[in-house]
């Protein structure tokens, strides 16, 4: 009996959905809390974030039983090969969606926000309207650079996948010429192209990496220019 469009499954999936956005979120107010000085409420923060994992995990060995490793000594290579197979499948599918339907949604309706009762709010609440303006576009900006970063996952664990099954890794290459260069961040992914440049941050299109000044930080995690190095790119068949 398929039981995947079952309503236990769709709670399941919100279920771990919940434990999981809760533990980054925890996580997050740990690091806050730490920079505060708050040593025992950071402290707090982390354990329930941990356990919050441990309930999310409780959660998706349920959606995916396959996945259950007891004894690993009591698996074949081949039985521990389609688990390593599966997982990356999985990892593949929501890479994909995530790059090709949601960050392009995303980025879409935050640029549409920003228009929205325009009028009324720059008249009733002008500060308030620019800033909600600003954080659509940043937001817009964002959900774009997350686009190129999942497909860029979505390979990596393509090639994974092929590895598995003792294919040989794409080809890759950087362009020689320092000017068309990419650079990607090692902190989060986030891949820096001259063509586009980063205008909100005051960086022209056309831009080199090379010429971004020193004290520049990348726009989605605020790494330093120092966390970047050249981009290999997947060649073209």
């Amino acid at each position: 009996m398929d039981l995947s469009q079952s309503n236990t499954a769709k709670n399941l999936e919100a279920a771990f959905g919940g434990e999981s956005m809760a533990n980054r979120k925890y996580l997050f107010f740990a690091e806050v809390t730490r920079k505060l000085g708050m040593s025992e409420l950071s402290k707090l923060f982390k354990e329930t974030a941990n356990q919050e994992t441990e309930h999310a995990f409780a959660h998706f060995r349920l959606l995916h039983p396959e996945l259950i490793v007891d004894d690993p000594a009591k698996l074949s290579e081949e039985e521990k090969k389609a688990i390593a197979a599966r997982c990356l499948e999985l990892a593949i599918e929501g890479e994909t969606y995530e790059y090709t339907t949601m960050y392009p949604g995303f980025a879409a309706e935050a640029k549409a926000d920003k228009d929205s009762d325009a009028v009324a709010e720059f008249t009733a609440q002008t500060e308030e309207s620019k800033e909600h303006a600003t954080m659509f576009q940043t937001a817009a900006k964002n959900f774009g650079l997350l686009t190129h970063i999942e497909q860029h996952h979505a390979q990596q664990y393509t090639e994974a996948l092929g590895a598995l099954d003792g294919k040989a890794a794409f080809p890759r290459s950087a362009s020689e010429d320092p000017a068309m260069q990419k650079w990607i961040c090692r902190q989060c992914s986030m891949i820096y192209d001259p063509v586009e440049g980063d205008p909100d941050s005051g960086i022209a299109p056309g831009t080199p990496f090379a010429e971004i000044p020193e004290d520049w930080h990348c726009p989605i995690c605020g790494a330093k220019k120092s966390m970047f190095v050249v981009f290999q790119e997947v060649i073209a068949a």
